[in-house]
């Protein structure tokens, strides 16, 4: 047994970072420390005070572990990468979890790419950013691939020039076809060049050379022509009018600085690159009373930059924080330049701050009461239905749905739900293999079984590997199971709970004659719920998205069978060509519009093969005869 006054003996006096459990052994708080041993005995001691938050914390420990570090810099990069990794419940976190965008240019390879991207990776790449809207990314490649005329398929050039015929957009006039070699490396090279200066900000070569064709077009009365390139025109002036200009040092900075009030607080950052505002965005964090403006900025600068790949040299921030000089260290080393985080007293950077502020106040203040909305739609809504159905701390709730057509391919679905959002992570389909026929409540105690017991199977080799639970979609139990229907649903699930020996609650949700849904089934008893409730709400999304998921997963089934059998009838085309025809076409429609080449191509087929599916396909109809 863990005895606390014991272990805090054996605290040592060196940096590191410390974990707090709870009686079920997740991990409730994580913290870093100069000495472990004073900062961990802070906790226990009865005149110790860090507010209500930290106190009902404490009363929560029922063991702490710590990891030693080689000094306060290596503590603070484990403490941000734990934290990432088990968000703690009583660490002050942010409540979005954002990745931006950026634009990558492949020059790794002979004839590069211009892509969107979720990450900044040690490649050849060259990489712009990062951006705060995603649509406006897309729209400037789209944009960037018009004007130079750049590839966008994922074809390995020279290796397969010459293979395939050009694609669409070569015959559009959006794409040089170097895949079938009708542009140099050189000369396509050259087109790169001008749209890496492009996404650098020097707009005026391609607005003189848009302008200039589209006169030529228009002069020559190629009057589609010019229209094309003066959208085209349109469109650059509009992305760099985006641009304002901030500074004129041209350098990489963020400006951070917050509002808060009892119990939130918003972040706002403005991003500058080369001296550039290219947007902003805020975050929400949740915060005790007890947390300082210093505090919060702090912790927010570990966690928004622990998680994203761009470090820019400058930090500008609202006021001092205690952990400045550590987490400009931290900072420099992911940079591998020097980073300042500054607090700027007079000037345009002040005033810059100042606006931030302003913003972060606004937003604080406006989303208040979408916040509340959103929760009450969401958690609260749970919290209503846990109130019905007398449960307590509900969070997690699986549902489950049969869909079938007389009998055809019958298929489960799992969905989840988390604090009253899909989880769409944790989704799960299932193909019945023992029910044969439209039996429901057969396929429903196939499915369950299969899910409970994988669950179970997995939770018992956790515990011989001495691993801590991992929370995967069917390691972890939900809270409540809710069936999509009345007591006959029910009874399948307990019955198949009981053969478990588990005990979860289980309840059906009702509709009535319209197909709409009702109330819920419960103890054998039917609740009912008020229409107009928020709770009533959720249970409808939960019903409606278990239904749809089911319906989605046959609906493929089917057309998967439906393209399996008709390639059945084709003489000569056995199961290693029907797959390979399946995985490249997808549909029947586009195998019957490909030629007898295009076919031939395919792994396993040959001429023979190729002509046998094309001849299938395009045989005379009895009117034809």
């Amino acid at each position: 047994m863990f005895d606390i006054q014991e272990e805090l003996k054996k605290l040592p006096q060196k940096p590191g970072v410390y974990i707090m459990h709870d009686a079920r052994d997740a991990i409730i708080y994580i913290g870093k420390a100069v000495s472990l041993r004073n900062r961990v005995r802070q906790y226990f001691r009865p005149s110790h005070n860090e507010g209500l938050k930290k106190a009902q914390m404490v009363r929560q420990i029922e063991r702490f572990e710590y990891i030693i570090t080689d000094s306060e810099l290596e503590a603070l990069i484990l403490e941000c990468n734990l934290i990432k990794e088990h968000r703690p419940k009583y660490n002050t976190m942010l409540r979005d979890d954002k990745t931006y965008p950026y634009i990558r240019v492949t020059l790794g390879e002979a004839f590069p790419r211009v892509l969107f991207s979720r990450q900044m990776k040690k490649d050849k790449s060259r990489y712009f950013g990062p951006y705060t809207s995603a649509g406006a990314v897309k729209d400037t490649i789209e944009l960037i691939d018009k004007i130079y005329a750049l590839r966008t398929c994922s074809r390995v050039l020279p290796k397969d020039i010459g293979k395939e015929r050009p694609c669409l957009n070569y015959h559009i006039h959006q794409c040089m076809a170097p895949c079938q070699g009708y542009i140099s490396q050189e000369e396509y090279r050259q087109r790169i060049g001008r749209a890496i200066e492009f996404l650098n900000g020097n707009y005026q070569p391609v607005l003189r050379e848009l302008e200039e064709k589209m006169q030529d077009a228009s002069e020559n009365m190629n009057f589609e022509k010019a229209i094309e390139y003066r959208e085209l025109l349109k469109a650059v002036k509009q992305i760099a009018q985006k641009q304002k200009i901030t500074s004129s040092d041209g350098e990489d900075k963020d400006i951070i600085a917050m509002a808060s009030d009892a119990e939130d607080a918003v972040v706002q950052i403005f991003f500058i690159r080369d001296g550039k505002l290219i947007g902003r965005d805020h975050f929400h964090v949740n915060i005790g009373s007890e947390d300082t403006r210093p505090q919060v900025l702090a912790t927010f600068l570990k966690q928004f930059y622990a998680g994203t790949p761009f470090i820019p040299r400058e930090l500008m921030l609202q006021e001092e924080i205690e952990e400045a000089q550590v987490i400009e260290e931290w900072l420099s080393q992911k940079r591998g330049q020097k980073v300042y985080v500054r607090v700027p007293k007079k000037g345009t950077k002040e005033k810059l701050v100042e606006l931030a502020a302003q913003n972060a106040g606004m937003v604080l203040s406006q989303d208040k009461e979408k916040i509340k909305r959103e929760e009450g739609r969401t958690i609260g809504a749970l919290k209503e239905i846990g109130r019905l159905l007398e449960l307590e701390d509900l969070k997690r709730v699986e549902a489950y749905d049969i869909s079938n057509i007389s009998g055809f391919e019958s298929v489960g679905s799992m969905i989840v739900y988390e604090k009253g959002k899909p989880k769409r992570s944790d989704y799960r389909k299932f193909k019945l293999r023992t029910v044969t026929g439209p039996d429901d409540y057969g396929s429903m105690y196939e499915v369950l079984t299969r899910r409970f017991s994988h669950g179970m199977k997995e939770q018992e080799e956790l515990k011989e590997r001495n691993m801590e639970q991992e929370y995967g979609s069917f390691t972890r139990f939900p809270d409540l199971i809710m069936m999509d229907g009345g007591k006959g649903q029910v009874n399948v699930a307990l019955r198949v709970l009981e053969e478990l020996k588990l005990q979860i609650p289980v309840c059906g949700m009702v509709k009535d004659d319209n197909h709409r849904t009702r109330g819920l089934y419960y103890h054998n008893q039917e609740i009912p719920i008020d229409r107009h409730s928020e709770g009533f709400r959720l249970i409808t999304r939960i019903q409606d998205e278990a239904h749809r998921f089911a319906i989605e997963f046959h609906r493929s089934l089917r057309s998967k069978e439906q393209v399996h059998s008709v390639l059945d009838d084709i003489p000569g085309i056995g199961a290693v060509r029907r797959k390979a025809l399946m995985k490249r076409f997808l549909s029947l429609d586009a195998i019957r519009e490909a030629d007898v080449k295009t076919l031939a191509e395919l792994p396993s087929m040959n001429e023979q093969s190729a002509r046998a599916v094309y001849e299938f396909f395009h045989r005379p109809s009895v009117e034809e005869q």
